[in-house]
């Protein structure tokens, strides 16, 4: 009996012992499971865990980009208001030229108007038909040339008696023209002076510029204010002095008048604001 006992219980005891090492190795194998879904959970957590950093970041970037466009968009609107004021300043402008342009070439017409009048006033005036005296218009200014053998001799600065009758009818003109000035130039042949008296070629000029000034002033009473006396010498010759007929066609007085500087000006001035109606 006691054998029997014993015996069951080492059969007991060996089956125990088998159930208990399966329950281990299913145990363990179950762990391993878990152990393997853990690693992969924290990986794919990682991995969330990343692109959440990434896409947050692209969110932070894109609100940044945003709020630019913004403010880029109100400084266009800004650009785009300012570009536009500048355009229409621009046209304004472009328009007082425009306008300043046309009354300057009204001012210069009216100038030219009037000196083709003074032309005409000094030919009728003057009445000679006598190739030593020219009149004409240069550079916007009426010219009256006397050639020197009209009004001078040789060498000296006394005016002659013809000059002086020449020189009336040319006082009448510039009397009548008391906001015109007069410029008196005298010029030379390149044959030096010997006299002696003066000192040379522009001496001379200078003196029988203002000796004509004189009789201007003196016997036929212009205002001196508007005469300007010139000696110009031999340095601007009409042509080569390289023979007796062209000596004697450097050798000339000219009378300039022209319009006062000042009152040109104030001629413009007047013609824009005429334009303008102020």
């Amino acid at each position: 009996m006691r054998r029997v006992v014993l015996l069951l219980s080492v059969v007991a005891l060996t089956l125990g012992s088998c159930g208990t090492k399966k329950k281990i190795a299913a145990l363990e194998a179950q762990n391993k499971e878990c152990q393997d879904l853990l690693n992969s959970t924290t990986v794919k957590l990682n991995m969330c865990l990343s692109e959440k950093e990434l896409l947050a970041n692209q969110v932070s970037d894109l609100k940044k980009n945003t709020s630019d466009l913004i403010n880029n968009m109100g400084n266009l609107t800004t650009l785009t208001t300012k570009g536009a004021e500048n355009l229409e300043k621009s046209l304004e402008s472009l328009k007082e030229k425009d306008l300043k342009i046309s009354r300057l070439q009204d001012a210069l017409t009216k100038k030219d108007s009037v000196t083709l009048a003074l032309v005409t006033s000094l030919k009728g005036a003057v009445g000679i038909s006598d190739p030593d005296i020219q009149i004409n218009v240069e550079k916007g200014v009426v010219m009256i040339s006397i050639a020197d053998k009209l009004l001078f001799k040789s060498g000296s600065y006394e005016i002659s008696d013809r000059a002086k009758e020449i020189l009336g009818k040319v006082a009448k003109v510039v009397n009548d023209k008391p906001d015109f000035e007069c410029m008196v130039e005298s010029h030379t042949d390149n044959v030096p002076y010997k006299n002696g008296v003066l000192v040379d070629n522009w001496d001379l000029s200078a003196k029988r510029a203002t000796a004509v000034v004189r009789v201007l002033t003196n016997t036929h009473k212009v205002n001196p204010r508007q005469l300007i006396a010139a000696g110009r010498g031999e340095f601007m010759p009409l042509v080569e002095n390289n023979t007796v007929e062209n000596r004697a066609a450097n050798r000339r007085t000219r009378i300039i008048v022209m319009p006062k500087i000042d009152q040109f000006y104030q001629m413009i001035e007047t013609e824009m604001k005429k334009q303008s109606g102020k």
